[in-house]
């Protein structure tokens, strides 16, 4: 988009090339793809081009077109034929010339009612402001049309013509051109740096104002028949962009030597046929005698091994990852090989981020703006410009690295809301480009989203992909619902849920869900790919000797007492107050499980730098206290409280040994913490109870699990209470039919669906 401030009277330069203002459907909009590529990149960069779009259409049906990523940002639009004016940034009323227009106008109302009882009118259903617009009955509106003249002459309003197809009542001395000439005389433009451009005859007042203007190829023949005598006009023999591109030469407006005549040298390609974007590499780096050193991945997270294994095959390809550059270890490595003996032709891109922008990118806008919104939580999101900035910027890094990896038509798997703004800046650098998203985090519906401040910009963002895709049904739906509401949009195809999903069986089912739509001429393929678990890994881990120790050590230590497992992150969206004050109503209301159950509670810490967890850690310690001291025997603890993280080894120890998995989010884009325990507890031929928000978003997939609904405190307890005097049979049922789900649609075969998704776009 264009960055050059919105033109004021005192802040025209006085270099200005010129101002261009042209209309936008079959002007702007139109013409061939590179042409409107040319004239986007040299009005965006060139800092002494000013834009201004002029156009038929109300405000309400430009602001989609605001969001669109890959054109410029106008400095102001004129709207409504002439009858609304605002800044092109902040879309406020330009004054005082907005208010003249104002005052020349009756009000809708009586105009409407002026002009009922003309049949050859018909009212458009479009937004519209100080204007309203018909649609004319062919052959009905010259017997009429002396009638609507004169009943508009008696409102003093002005009557606009166009195509003999549509009719404006407007204020009176309103219109295109007018309204142009005060806008460049409010601001100071001279009339010979203005060019004017547009295709129709309502834009014929731009043309009879004196500017220099050009007539687009394949304008409407009446506009062309009522300018040929018009020396300052020009009939371009090219559509759209290309038409105003032959103007700008025609006219002289930029000097022979102007560096941004030339067409900007193209992107460098690269040889990547498969770029993954993620916010982690595919390898750890640790300072190890104050060098950088790297080892394979000790997460838990299944994601990476899978993504890694589309690139097993000898696939040329780059991973994208941000990385923090200190300066401390010498130069700074863009490129580096993942596992030159697993993935010979895979290379890690490296972009370099200052621990200040990692810490504003990610650590703090990303969790205490977006995250607490995506997961509906409102109220907590913190939303700074400061911080926006630095995010679309980062992103802007990912993106140009991207464009430099990617080979031509090359497939681009980007991943997760911090990278939201990449997919428009790449689009533009590369519009060959098969673009997918995965939003791996929750996505809530408009009445959530739409508080963001830069919710248009994210949407036109998003949409310049080719396929998008959810966890669930209900997320993609969500997203639909806050398209729908930012732009024009087409839902172009749909299909059940069933039997894939539960559609009315919990709070995120859904029976239908949209497959692609279509915005502003492009379509989008939506889906819904729940990420799966990987099984080979737990089946290797639970083959271990030091697994089974400390499988048959955990439950020596618990036995004869149920072991019922908490595993999580610290973090509010989990619902762990609300578990432990579910627990303390159930030991209350059910004292024969004194002594009988024991809560093991693993609550991974959030990283030092971000604060906004540290109340809510010192809350659910102080709960831990007050159960514990309440209800211990000296032989008896009721709740084990782990503040750290495991190793993923004891982590699946823990699963194979617990009776009850308590995984209760208030929301959460799917939760593979229950997939997991499924795989562990299934491999082992187990039958442990999982109790599942049905806020999660795993909820939607795994039949078989106990719903509960951890914002009720009752059916939290009961729930709880429900699994523990589970019999053995219903236990075995319901963790076959888990395991037959989790088993089938491993993360291997995610990754394999969406990319065969993606490809089908």
């Amino acid at each position: 988009m264009s960055t050059q401030p919105a033109l004021r009277p005192t802040e025209l330069p006085s270099s200005a090339r010129f101002v261009l203002a042209t209309d936008l459907d079959g002007t702007f909009l139109a013409g061939d793809a590179d042409q409107r590529q040319q004239l986007y990149r040299l009005v965006a960069r060139h800092p002494d081009i000013h834009l201004v779009w002029i156009t038929g259409r109300g405000l309400e049906a430009v602001m989609p077109l605001l969001a669109d990523p890959s054109l410029p940002r106008p400095d102001y639009v004129v709207c409504d034929v002439g009858a609304t004016v605002v800044d092109g940034r902040t879309l406020q009323p330009l004054q005082p010339l907005q208010s003249h227009i104002d005052a020349r106008w009756p009000g809708e109302r009586p105009v409407a009612e002026a002009m009922r009882d003309f049949t050859a009118l018909r009212r458009q259903d479009v937004p519209q402001e100080r204007r309203c617009s018909y649609f004319c009955e062919p052959g009905e509106l010259e017997p009429q049309r002396a009638g609507i003249e004169a009943a508009a002459r008696a409102l003093d309003c002005a009557v606009l013509y166009s195509a003999d197809l549509y009719l404006d009542i407007l204020p009176p001395r309103t219109d295109k051109g007018r309204t142009l000439q005060a806008l460049a005389q409010q601001l100071g433009i001279p009339g010979e740096r203005l060019l004017v451009a547009g295709d129709t005859l309502n834009d014929l007042s731009m043309y009879v104002a004196g500017f220099q203007g050009v007539c687009v190829g394949d304008s409407e023949t009446a506009l062309l028949e009522a300018t040929a005598s018009l020396d300052h006009v020009l009939h371009a023999k090219a559509t759209g962009c290309g038409g105003i591109l032959e103007a700008i030469e025609h006219f002289n407006l930029l000097a022979l030597d102007d560096p941004h005549r030339a067409e900007p040298v193209a992107n460098r390609t690269g040889n990547a046929s498969l770029v993954m974007v993620y916010h982690r590499l595919p390898y750890e780096e640790f300072i190890e005698d104050g060098q950088l050193q790297r080892r394979r991945p000790t997460s838990p997270n299944g994601i990476i091994p899978s993504l890694l294994s589309f690139f097993a095959g000898g696939q040329d390809g780059s991973w994208v990852a941000w990385s923090i550059d200190d300066h401390k270890q010498g130069e700074f490595e863009t490129h580096t090989p993942v596992d030159a003996e697993l993935y010979p032709h895979l290379t890690a891109v490296r972009v370099p981020l200052s621990k200040a922008e990692v810490d504003a990118f990610y650590k703090r806008f990303s969790k205490e703006a977006f995250w607490p919104m995506l997961h509906t939580f409102w109220e907590r999101a913190r939303f700074r410009e400061e911080d926006w900035k630095i995010f679309v910027r980062v992103n802007r890094r990912f993106a140009e690295a991207v464009a430099a990896e990617a080979a031509p038509g090359a497939t681009v798997w980007l991943h997760d809301y911090n990278l939201w703004m990449v997919p428009g800046r790449l689009r533009e650098l590369r519009p060959d480009l098969k673009i997918a998203f995965f939003h791996h985090t929750y996505f809530p519906s408009a009445d959530i989203f739409n508080v963001v401040p830069w919710r248009r910009e994210i949407i036109g963002s998003l949409l310049s992909c080719d396929y998008i895709g959810f966890h669930i049904p209900r997320q993609v739906e969500n997203f639909v619902d806050v398209v729908r509401g930012a732009m024009p949009a087409e839902v172009l195809a749909r299909e059940s849920c069933a039997p894939r999903f539960l559609t009315y069986g919990c709070a995120v089912g859904m029976d239908t869900v949209t497959t692609r739509i279509g915005v502003g001429g492009r379509e989008v393929g939506l889906g819904a790919h729940p990420v799966g678990t990987d099984l080979g890994r737990i089946r290797g881990l639970l083959a271990k000797p030091s697994v089974r120790n400390n499988m048959e050590k955990l439950r020596r230590e618990i036995s004869p007492r149920k072991l019922v497992l908490s595993i999580e992150r610290l973090d509010y969206t989990k619902g762990t107050l609300e578990k432990l004050g579910a627990f303390e109503r159930l030991l209350e209301a059910q004292p024969h499980l004194l002594d009988k159950v024991t809560l093991v509670m693993i609550c991974v810490p959030a990283a030092k730098e971000m604060t906004i967890y540290q109340k809510l850690q010192t809350q659910i310690e102080q709960a831990v206290g007050r159960i514990n001291g309440r209800y211990s025997r000296l032989d008896w603890t009721p709740v084990r409280f782990f503040a750290r993280p495991l190793p993923f080894e004891e982590v699946v120890a823990h699963y194979a040994a617990a009776d009850v998995m308590w995984i209760t989010p208030l929301r959460d884009g799917l939760n593979l913490v229950a997939k997991e325990f499924v795989a562990t507890q299934g491999i082992e031929g187990g039958r442990g109870v999982l109790v599942l928000s049905e806020f999660a978003g795993a909820a939607a997939e795994l039949k078989g699990a106990l719903q509960t609904n951890p914002h009720d405190p009752a059916d939290l307890s009961a729930a709880l209470g429900q699994a523990l005097a589970m019999g053995q049979d219903e236990a075995e049922g319901r963790l076959r039919q888990l395991y037959g789900i989790v088993e089938e649609y491993d993360v291997q075969r995610w990754g394999r669906d969406f990319l065969a998704a993606v490809a089908a776009t």
